[in-house]
């Protein structure tokens, strides 16, 4: 599935891993973040944290008619609180694809797989 956006140039067509790499990346630059979960770790058999490459596994992109719907699976730093890390998550999500791909972004739902303690 993929996401079309017309110009006056012409027609932009992107899929979504490439959102999802977008969206990826964000994610690990927020604060508290130790990583990115599958979103179906019993049935992918993944308990790690996923790898740059790996990142599209733990977010879903859906398109709606308003704006795109994304969930993104993350694993926090213990000690860090999980409501505040969330919003950042939301807010840095919601801009860099504003800015980088010029989409609307209705919702961004957070869904916390994980704790780990980073050895400091």
């Amino acid at each position: 599935m993929s996401v079309e956006v017309k110009t006056n140039l012409g027609t932009i067509d992107m899929t979504n891993d490439v959102i999802a790499q977008v969206v990826g990346e964000a994610t690990m630059e927020c604060y508290g973040i130790v990583g990115m979960a599958s979103q179906h770790q019993i049935r992918d058999g993944l308990t790690d944290i996923l790898r740059k490459e790996n990142y599209g596994r733990g977010v879903v992109v859906r398109r709606q008619a308003d704006g795109l719907e994304i969930d993104v699976y993350i694993i926090v730093s213990y000690g860090t609180k999980i409501s505040e890390v969330a919003y950042q998550v939301q807010s840095k999500v919601q801009y860099t694809v504003k800015q980088m791909l010029a989409l609307d972004v209705k919702a961004v739902n957070i869904y916390v797989q994980g704790v780990r303690v980073t050895n400091v």
